[in-house]
């Protein structure tokens, strides 16, 4: 992390010890300097400068990630969930994050914004920020760095493991979301659900004929509104945040993925089960078990590794079902590099 200062008209003073750069107003090629929406070092653009005051600015600063090699945010009233999104927004990208800030106690909050942090922190010379910034960059230094960027889930194809199930339980009443879309499932797909981003399991589409009631192979009976769902971009939402028109990925047993749009959801009260399992591989090394609930009903159906899609009324303990398994904390939707423990 690097720390910034700013100073008015054009310097003459020496950089202070642990100050990284210097902006000022003055063209001197070493120096940074905003001018109306662009971040200037000497002549030559390296960035943009966004003034952030609500949720439309917000996703100007998001439009920059990718495009630039430095944002410089300011936010109108101090808050750190901007400096978080943005945090989490650019993972993977090569764009990296200056915050202004005007405190010692923001100094603390910008630095280690989802435990990741910003890029830089941009102070005044006032002696107590400029001092708060130096520790935290001393901090930032002391912690082991990270090896590899974390990356959005590739789409177009996902490693599938193995689940046992340790449980199935009855879960009282819930809402349950059925997911239509714009187009058919095949048989042996459907989509990754669960109530922790880290671990999914692969819900059967209806498509399946039943005695009791016609197929709808259009259709997923998804689960509950805290469940996270896997988008067709990698990112993860809450089903409750879903609407008509949003892209979910499609897996097959195999792992095979395709997008689909949804086109409607249907909310009802019903009858629910938890199903509680831990990943085959991790069983010998106490990873904390995941678990999905799902509405307890014969249509609804999660694929086994055998292959074949096994209703939620007759899943058992011991049974094998198939999911996936991510690597990554999540801030809405995005994979970040903190730790986030769900339960």
């Amino acid at each position: 992390m690097e720390v910034w200062m700013q100073v008015e008209g054009s310097p003459s003073i020496p950089m202070p010890e642990g100050v990284d750069r210097i902006m000022a107003d003055d063209i001197h090629p070493d120096h940074l300097r905003v001018e109306g929406d662009r971040l200037f070092q000497g002549d030559r653009v390296i960035g943009a400068y966004v003034h952030i005051k609500d949720g439309e600015t917000q996703q100007v600063g998001m439009a920059h990630i990718g495009t630039v090699d430095w944002i410089v945010v300011n936010c109108e009233t101090w808050s750190m969930i901007p400096l978080e999104n943005l945090v989490a927004h650019r993972s993977g990208s090569h764009t990296k994050i200056a915050a202004v800030i005007s405190s010692p106690i923001q100094a603390q909050g910008a630095g280690f914004a989802l435990e990741e942090g910003v890029d830089a922190l941009v102070v005044s010379s006032q002696p107590a920020i400029l001092e708060a910034a130096l520790s935290v960059k001393a901090q930032r230094l002391e912690k082991a760095p990270k090896t590899q960027d974390i990356q959005a889930t590739k789409t177009d194809h996902v490693s599938l493991v193995s689940i046992v199930l340790e449980s199935v339980e009855e879960a009282g009443l819930g809402d349950r979301f059925c997911l239509d879309f714009l187009s058919q499932f095949h048989e042996l797909e459907g989509l990754l659900v669960g109530s922790s981003a880290q671990v999914l399991y692969l819900i059967h589409s209806e498509t399946i004929p039943s005695t009791f009631v016609p197929t709808r192979p259009f259709r997923v009976n998804a689960g509950a509104p805290h469940s996270y769902v896997m988008m067709a971009d990698g990112s993860t939402k809450y089903m409750s945040e879903l609407k008509a028109g949003d892209e979910l990925l499609a897996v097959d047993n195999q792992g095979n993925t395709r997008p689909v749009v949804l086109g409607r959801i249907k909310i009802e009260q019903r009858p629910m089960l938890k199903l509680s399992g831990k990943e085959t591989s991790r069983a010998i090394h106490n990873a904390n078990n995941s678990h999905v609930f799902m509405q307890q009903a014969e249509t609804v159906r999660l694929l086994s590794d055998e292959p074949k899609a096994v209703s939620v009324t007759e899943l058992a303990p011991e049974d094998i079902v198939l999911g996936w398994v991510g690597h990554a904390a999540r801030h809405v939707g995005s994979p970040v590099k903190g730790e986030i423990e769900e339960r």
